[in-house]
């Protein structure tokens, strides 16, 4: 794959992420009575919800990103990275193929919820011994924090109280790590 062709891909990795939490800030702020410390992502998206074609949308508009910027990691040789995120797409899809109403598709929903919180905290793990092949101690420091915060707020969510807040905070946080590995590899590409 070529340069140009592997930036273009790349900028799927900001625009899907910003179009996802885009999308779970304002439904979640035009909906009454719904409480995002409280109150998860998913319900947003839930068959009987007002705001369920405008959150399936932003769950659609992240794979849809996403993907795409998996195979640009793939094409910077950021290692086996690009699987989970190639991953976390997908399991993003299936979290808006399957939306919460239904006793038995609420667990099938959860589990594919999970997987894709697990593949979320993955790509950057993962890209970590990449980046400090390369020699970037200080990109390997923010993926390593990345997993760890991201990881320990997505477990916090599923978890106890306050799970919608610990599931935006988790997510954003691993969010912004694609949006800026994205940012990099479109504006260099010589990251990994």
């Amino acid at each position: 794959m070529d340069r140009h062709t592997a930036q273009r891909l790349a900028i799927g990795g900001m625009v899907g992420p910003v179009a996802f939490v885009a999308t779970w800030a304002l439904a979640g702020s035009a909906t009454p009575g719904y409480s995002p410390v409280n109150d998860a992502i998913s319900d947003l998206a839930a068959t009987h919800a007002p705001t369920r074609v405008a959150m399936t949308l932003g769950f659609v508009a992240f794979s849809a990103g996403v993907i795409p910027f998996g195979f640009a990691l793939r094409a910077a040789r950021a290692g086996p990275a690009w699987i989970p995120a190639v991953a976390t797409a997908g399991f993003t899809l299936a979290v808006a193929a399957t939306p919460l109403g239904a006793p038995v598709r609420d667990g099938i929903h959860g589990t594919f919820a999970s997987l894709g919180y697990v593949t979320l905290v993955a790509v950057p793990v993962l890209a970590s011994r990449e980046l400090a092949r390369a020699g970037r101690p200080g990109w390997v420091r923010y993926s390593r924090a990345t997993a760890v915060l991201a990881g320990s707020c997505l477990l916090a969510s599923t978890l106890g109280p306050f799970h919608g807040l610990f599931q935006r905070v988790g997510l954003t946080i691993g969010d912004v790590w694609l949006v800026a590995v994205a940012s990099q590899l479109v504006l260099t590409r010589e990251m990994f």
